[in-house]
């Protein structure tokens, strides 16, 4: 009996077949960057306070900036990141019988006046000011300020939600239907809501497209990990995978300067959907699976393909593709979601592994969308920080076969965790002191969020891998939902509140990584009771290799 491993020793495990579609495919996770982290941009909230009216027309006759107006007719109030502006209130006052004139308005009243007359909620809208960035965002489009500024945390969360529910069910049709024929529909579906999320005419409208979006960015991209670790060597896979996610950080490279130049949101949105449109062409190039074909018992099929794997990287077949088959199908299919509990050690990895997943999603996706509230260059800021993550691949490839797994894994969230408290407790003035501490916790977290895939892959057995994968996966989305409410609403009460708590999480995070067994060197399990019993993986723990009653 030959399995698809046998006929890739012949075929080639990472020939040129195989290094053409794991290029191609790469290019899927450049715009999922986009998308993931977009809300920096698209959400991005400007310096705004209320509308007046009489300040208006003052403003019109004198000539005055913004800035001028603001400085003569708004107050200034406490706030998380010190004395500022009012942004959601305004004196109850006609400006027209205060005599205001136009010639000095800094000297008229002072802000000791001004803190004395009474105050009103914002009734005519507000007035933004972007100093120079001249950005039209759904903040801006809706008035998503003050009162409704949790709608912005509601915006991002919305994805999140369709990840969650997308990588799911896309999951359990590319489990059914084929790896290709599911990432071809998902394309599709993406391209149309993403088209609709563009067009959104009111803010339900867009929350509901924006979940459809979410729901086939984050299967689609899933898909594309999937087929391209099932088309290679299993010594090859890690090596794929990082790479695939490395594609991730080239794409927060160029996120910043796509929102320099395209300042409108629902243009951004437009350049985000337009790639996955692109890849239906992959139809013509990219061939299915064929361990998913031969998990259908589509066997002609999947020897065909193989043939053409063969023949494209310059190989010879022998007679054993004819014996060709999948000796896991049967046990795959039994797989059923109590069996991630059914013993001690299989409910230790799900619950530490699922953390892991939280935790990485919490602190990455606020650490980024922490920058578009700090006041700084949004643009430059963001650049500096997706270089930052570059080093973090290459850093997992340089030490997981010379370290071992479980020693950088829990580092890296320990870096991370300790990174996020320094940098909470760094004074402001210390600027660059600052701004590098939190780029040591980004890289940190950037690795413990892409090592946490392939260790997901490693602890489980043949049989319920995939689905173990999937089910701890889901707290990467929950975490997504979770992030933006935890940043922006913790930020109103203090700045740098929110770093205390992802600080936290990651340290905790790193410590229960520690009581992951090592998997450097060790066989994949195929059985449940290879994890509990046999001497597969009792060299994690230094017990006997004999099975025990």
């Amino acid at each position: 009996m030959t399995t698809f491993e046998d006929i890739l020793e012949e075929a080639g495990k990472f020939g040129r077949c195989q290094m053409r579609i794991v290029s191609i495919f790469c290019l899927v996770s450049i715009p999922f960057s986009f998308v993931y982290v977009g809300i920096v941009f698209q959400g991005f909230t400007p310096e705004h306070w209320c509308r007046d009216p009489g300040v208006i027309e003052i403003r019109e006759r004198c000539g005055w900036s913004l800035q001028d107006a603001r400085r003569a007719t708004v107050p200034l109030m406490n706030s998380s990141t010190g004395v500022t502006y009012s942004q959601c209130q305004k004196l109850d006052m006609d400006w027209n019988a205060t005599g205001l004139t136009c010639d000095n308005p800094e000297s008229e009243l002072t802000q000791a006046q001004l803190s004395t007359l009474p105050m009103t909620g914002c009734t005519d809208s507000w007035e933004y000011d972007y100093e120079g960035r001249q950005s039209f965002t759904c903040v801006l489009q809706f008035d998503l300020v003050c009162a409704d500024a949790w709608y912005v945390d509601m915006f991002q969360a919305a994805l999140s939600v369709g990840f969650l529910v997308g990588s799911i069910a896309i999951g359990y049709l590319a489990d059914k239907y084929g790896r290709m024929k599911s990432f071809l529909m998902t394309n599709f579906f993406i391209g149309v809501t993403g088209i609709l999320v563009a067009t959104s005419p009111n803010y339900i409208a867009l929350l509901v497209f924006r979940v459809l979006f979410g729901f086939g960015v984050k299967g689609g991209w899933m898909v594309g990990y999937v087929l391209i670790t099932e088309l290679v060597g299993v010594e090859y896979r890690r090596m794929v995978g990082v790479t695939y996610q490395l594609f991730f950080s080239l794409g927060i490279l160029i996120l910043p300067l796509l929102a320099y130049f395209i300042p409108n949101w629902r243009w951004l949105q437009v350049v985000f959907t337009i790639p996955y449109i692109c890849f239906l062409t992959y139809y013509w190039f990219i061939p299915e699976s064929p361990r998913w074909l031969l998990s259908q018992n589509k066997r002609n099929e999947a020897m065909e393909i193989t043939k053409a794997i063969a023949k494209e990287n310059k190989k010879t077949l022998s007679k054993i593709i004819e014996t060709l088959t999948d000796k896991n199908t049967d046990s795959i299919s039994t797989a059923s979601f109590m069996d991630l509990f059914k013993t001690s050690k299989l409910r230790k990895f799900t619950f530490i592994l699922s953390f892991n997943w939280f935790t990485s999603a919490v602190v990455y996706q606020g650490l980024i969308m922490r920058l578009g509230i700090l006041g700084g260059n949004v643009y430059v800021d963001f650049l500096i920080s997706g270089i930052v993550e570059l080093p973090a691949a290459f850093l997992i490839l340089l030490t997981i076969e010379r370290i071992g797994r479980r020693l950088p894994f829990a580092a890296a969230n320990i870096v991370a965790g300790a990174a996020c408290l320094i940098t909470a407790f760094i004074p402001d003035s210390m600027f660059w002191l600052k701004s590098a501490v939190a780029c040591v916790g980004r890289l940190g977290i950037t690795m413990a969020f892409e090592m946490v895939v392939f260790v997901n892959t490693e602890l489980y057995p043949t049989v319920i891998r995939n689905l173990g994968v999937s089910v701890c996966s889901t707290l990467c989305d929950i975490g997504g939902i979770v992030a933006p409410f935890l940043l922006y609403r913790l930020a109103v009460i203090w700045l740098e509140l929110p770093l205390i708590i992802f600080g936290a999480l990651a340290f905790v995070a790193g410590g229960l990584v520690l009581l992951l067994p090592e998997t450097k060197g060790v066989p994949l399990p195929e059985t449940i009771d290879d994890i509990e019993y046999t001497g597969v993986h009792s060299r994690f723990h230094g017990i006997s290799t004999a099975k025990t009653p």
